[in-house]
């Protein structure tokens, strides 16, 4: 896969005709036009993207995928190291919340280890796709070898290629890193040509002191690499992380194969805008889930043209914010299946 840049491949598009159809049973449901809001767009941007007039998120998708991340030798995360090893047998024993949330939607749940500072052995349920013990801190070199951000786009294509032939209606990719905030934020002041002061945050919880110095190091990773990022590959490679890289790479394999992707907050978005500097046609195979509480995401939802469907507060990551608004898509699926129009119900329409 690797040596022929597959992510440069063409995605699917979505059918129009199937659109139009959406959209015109949409106005005949019997309701004012509209008056059920993004429950009614986005019925009509899964029925134009699964090429059905029955729309349907019955089967879902979930993987998380795990990485260390060299910069944390900076201090900037709250957490240890180690808890990346942690959480890996966490969801894999279903402790995690996107565990809980997963049973509770009845959604298949994968994790793919791509490479962790403290090896956590094998463990039922996880796939190991180990690239390394992390990557490099990129404060100091590039984060990541050409063979390791090829690889890791290539385990996200693995996973998005196996989800579709096993059935799934939607994907949904989570992550889980000490220190990927940092890398997350980042990424997006090199995409954005923004300052690290906007979307620098707490990520696991550092105070007010602790984001100020993650702005400083990400300033420095900035004033290091910048002048050599010339591509939006070059800018993941030497900016990004293995689990960010994967997930665009399954976004990326989910547009080309026809999988309609549900997007998760911060980390999730960046790694959906460097998904979508790397094929920007890939961008309407993207539904947005939530407003993350982390600083940086609106500002990434505004470049992504984003409208999510939730603002919970949420900032854990790991998928759950967007698997948590699963049942809103479950909903607006059946309102569009299963709601009468006027005609049928015998009700009278707007004269």
């Amino acid at each position: 896969m690797s040596h022929n840049k597959w992510w440069q491949t063409s995605p699917k598009t979505a059918d129009e005709s199937m659109r139009r159809i959406a959209e015109a049973r949409q106005a005949n449901l019997t309701k004012p036009p509209g008056a059920l809001g993004k429950l009614e767009t986005s019925a009509i941007q899964l029925a134009a993207l699964q090429a059905s007039e029955q729309p349907k998120v019955d089967a879902v998708h979930i993987t998380v995928f795990a990485g260390d991340h060299g910069v944390a030798a900076e201090g900037i995360s709250a957490f240890p190291q180690a808890v990346t090893a942690e959480m890996i047998k966490n969801f894999a024993s279903g402790g995690a919340a996107i565990s809980v949330i997963a049973a509770e939607l009845g959604a298949t749940l994968e994790v793919v280890n791509l490479g962790t500072v403290v090896d956590p052995g094998n463990i039922e349920g996880v796939k190991n796709r180990s690239l390394g013990p992390g990557t490099q801190n990129f404060c100091q070199q590039a984060a990541m070898s050409e063979t390791q951000v090829s690889q890791a786009l290539d385990a996200g294509y693995e996973v998005a290629q196996h989800a579709k032939s096993a059935g799934a209606q939607l994907f949904i990719g989570g992550e889980m890193g000490i220190g990927n905030t940092t890398v997350a934020a980042a990424l997006a002041c090199a995409f954005l040509e923004a300052k690290p002061e906007l979307l620098a945050g707490p990520g696991t919880g550092v105070d007010a002191q602790g984001v100020r110095h993650k702005i400083q190091i990400i300033q420095q990773a900035l004033d290091f690499h910048l002048p050599h990022t010339n591509s939006a590959y070059e800018t993941l490679r030497r900016l990004g992380g293995f689990e960010i890289a994967a997930l665009s790479g399954s976004y990326l394999a989910c547009a080309q194969i026809g999988l309609p992707v549900l997007v998760d907050g911060f980390i999730s978005s960046v790694a959906a805008l460097a998904a979508i500097r790397l094929c920007p046609d890939a961008e309407p195979w993207f539904l947005y889930s939530h407003t993350s509480a982390e600083p940086g995401h609106r500002l990434v939802l505004k470049a992504l043209n984003a409208n999510p469907l939730l603002d919970c507060g949420m900032r854990l990551g790991e998928g759950s914010g967007a698997a948590s608004t699963v049942p809103l898509l479950r909903l607006a699926c059946s309102l569009h299946n299963h709601m009468a129009t006027f005609a049928e119900a015998g009700v009278s329409e707007k004269s």
